[in-house]
C-alpha cells in the first residue's frame, strides 16, 4: 500500500464518528463486523436480536454520539443483511406520516409563538416570589401545555424561555465582573436547572394524558381506533393520579431541597430580569403589541384545533406557520428556515428508529415475548406490560418501544385471541409504560433528549448525570403510582 492511500485510511478512521470516544467507535465497527457473521451462523432471527440489541446501545450513548449516524450505519447494515427491505422501512415511514409531520411542523410553530411565550414566562419569573410555587406552575404549565402542543413542543418552549431568561442576566454579568456575581451567576444556573427539570418533567406528566401529548400516544391510539377525548377517557384512571402525585413530588422536592433542587433565584438576578421586564416594556411599539397579540391569537387557535382535532398535528402546526409569519410579515426564507432547525435531526432519528421497527416486524422478534406475556392470568398481563414497557424505554426511546409492542398486541387481536376491552387495556399499559418510567434517563424522553443535546443544556451545565439525578425522585414515586392504578383488575 502506498504511502498516500494509508494516509488516506488514517484520515477516514480519524473521522469516523467524529468525536465520540475511541472506545464507542470500535464497539459500532465491530458490531458491523459480527453481524455478517451471526447471519450466516445464527440466522436472521437471532442477528436481528443483536441489531436491535445494537440500536438500543446506540441510543443509551446518545450523550457520547448522536444516534443518528450510529445507529443509522446499523439500520443501513440490516437492509444490506436482508434482516428487512428498503420497502418496508418506507411503508412503516409512511404509515407513521402524522408522527413525522408533527415533530416538523408542530415544533418549528413554536419558534413563530416566543415572544409571547417569553413574555408570559418573564412575568411568571418576576412576580412569584416563592420557589416552591414557581417551580409548581413550572411544572403545571408544562403538564398543561403537552396535553395540547406536544410535549416536545413545550420542551423547545422552555428551551426558547430559559435561554431567554439566562441571556438577560448573562449580559449584566458580563459588564459587571465581581466576584459576588460570579457567584450568583453559579446559583443561577442551578436554579434554572431544577426549573426546567420541573418543566420537563411536567411535560412527561401532561403528554401521557392526551392523543397529541407524545409522538407514541398517537401511534399507540391510531393503532386502536381512539380519538381525542377517546383516549382521555380510556387513559384517566391512571393518568389523574399520577398528573397528582407529580405535582405533590414537585412540591416535596422544593420544601426539602434534595436532588438538586429548592436553590433560590439570586436577588441580582431578580431585578435584572425587572429591569429588562421594565424596558421592554417602555420601548414596545405599537407594532410589538400587535405581534403578540397575533401570536396569542395563534397559541389559542392552536390548542382549539388539536382539542378536537379539527386536522391532523401536522397540518395544524403547518398552518400555525402559515398564519403567524404572514400575519407578522415574516417572508424570509432564512427567517422562516430557522424554526426547522430544532427538531429535524430527531426526525431523521425516527425514521432509522422505524426502520429497526420494520426489522422487528420482518423478523417476527417480539411475537414470543408478547405470547409469553400473553399467557400469564390476565390480571398480571396488564402489569407486565407495562413494567416490560417501561423497564426498556429506560434505556430505549419510548417511541420505538410503544411502537413495537402496540404492533404485536393489535396483531394478536386482529387473530381473535384477545378482546376487544382487554386491548384497550393493554394499550393504556403501553402508553403509561412508556411515557413515566422513561423519565429515568434521557434516553427513554424524546423531551429529556431534545433538552440534553440543546444549546441550552451546556449553559446551565445540565449534563447527562444530572438529569438521572434530578429525575430519579420522580422516576420511583411515579412508577409506583402508575403500578398501582394501571390494571383494572385489581
Amino acid at each position: 500500500m502506498s504511502v498516500k492511500s494509508s494516509s488516506i485510511l488514517e484520515l477516514v478512521a480519524g473521522n469516523f464518528l467524529g468525536e465520540a470516544p475511541r472506545s464507542f467507535k470500535w464497539t459500532i465497527l465491530f458490531f458491523l463486523m459480527i453481524n455478517p457473521i451471526c447471519l450466516a451462523v445464527l440466522g436472521p432471527f437471532v442477528t436481528g436480536w443483536f441489531v436491535v440489541g445494537q440500536f438500543v446501545f446506540t441510543l443509551a450513548m446518545s450523550v457520547k454520539c448522536y444516534p443518528l449516524q450510529s445507529g443509522g450505519l446499523i439500520v443501513l447494515e440490516a437492509l444490506l443483511l436482508g434482516l428487512t427491505s428498503p420497502q418496508e422501512m418506507y411503508q412503516e415511514t409512511v404509515h407513521h406520516f402524522d408522527v413525522i409531520a408533527l415533530l416538523i411542523f408542530m415544533v418549528a410553530s413554536v419558534f413563530f409563538l416566543k415572544d409571547i411565550l417569553l413574555y408570559f414566562f418573564s412575568a411568571m419569573f418576576t412576580q412569584v416570589k416563592s420557589r416552591p410555587l414557581l417551580s409548581f406552575l413550572f411544572c403545571s404549565a408544562g403538564a398543561v401545555l403537552s396535553a395540547f402542543l406536544d410535549a416536545l413542543t413545550v420542551t423547545a418552549v422552555f428551551i426558547t424561555v430559559i435561554t431567554g431568561m439566562y441571556s438577560v442576566f448573562d449580559k449584566v454579568f458580563s459588564s459587571r465582573h465581581s466576584s459576588g456575581l460570579a457567584q450568583d451567576f453559579d446559583q443561577f444556573r442551578s436554579f434554572l436547572r431544577g426549573l426546567v427539570m420541573h418543566g420537563v418533567v411536567g411535560t412527561a406528566l401532561g403528554g401521557m394524558c392526551t392523543l397529541v401529548g407524545e409522538p407514541q400516544n398517537m401511534v399507540i391510539g391510531k393503532a386502536i381506533g381512539w380519538e381525542f377525548f377517546e383516549f382521555i377517557k380510556q387513559m384517566s384512571h391512571v393518568t389523574l393520579p399520577i398528573l397528582g402525585s407529580g405535582l405533590i413530588v414537585c412540591l416535596l422536592l422544593e420544601k426539602t431541597k434534595i436532588f438538586g433542587y429548592g436553590t433560590e433565584m439570586p436577588e441580582s438576578v431578580r431585578e435584572a430580569l425587572e429591569d429588562f421586564m421594565h424596558e421592554k416594556k417602555s420601548t414596545r411599539t405599537r407594532k410589538d403589541q400587535t405581534v403578540l397579540l397575533i401570536q396569542l391569537i395563534g397559541t389559542v387557535l392552536i390548542c382549539f384545533a388539536l382539542m378536537f382535532h379539527i386536522a391532523e398535528v401536522g397540518l395544524v402546526g403547518l398552518f400555525a406557520i402559515v398564519f403567524l409569519t404572514s400575519m407578522n410579515g415574516v417572508v424570509s426564507e432564512h427567517k422562516v428556515g430557522e424554526a426547522f432547525k430544532e427538531a429535524m435531526p430527531f426526525v431523521a432519528l425516527l425514521v432509522m428508529i422505524f426502520g429497526i421497527v420494520s426489522v422487528i416486524h420482518t423478523q417476527h422478534l417480539f411475537t414470543p415475548i408478547a405470547e409469553l406475556v400473553l399467557s400469564l392470568d390476565i390480571e398480571e398481563q396488564v402489569k407486565m406490560i407495562y413494567l416490560a414497557n417501561g423497564l426498556l424505554s429506560t434505556v430505549s426511546d419510548n417511541v420505538f418501544v410503544g411502537t413495537i409492542y402496540i404492533n404485536e398486541i393489535k396483531a394478536i387481536f386482529d387473530q381473535g385471541i384477545i378482546s376487544k376491552e382487554h386491548l384497550d387495556h393493554l394499550a393504556v399499559a403501553i402508553n403509561v409504560g412508556t411515557n413515566i418510567p422513561s423519565i429515568a434517563t434521557p434516553n427513554g424522553q424524546a423531551a429529556f433528549l431534545f433538552l440534553l443535546t440543546s444549546t441550552l443544556a451546556p449553559l446551565i451545565r445540565l449534563n447527562y448525570l444530572c438529569m438521572v439525578k434530578m429525575a430519579f425522585p420522580y422516576t420511583v414515586v411515579l412508577t409506583l403510582v402508575g403500578l398501582m392504578f394501571v390494571s383494572p383488575y385489581g
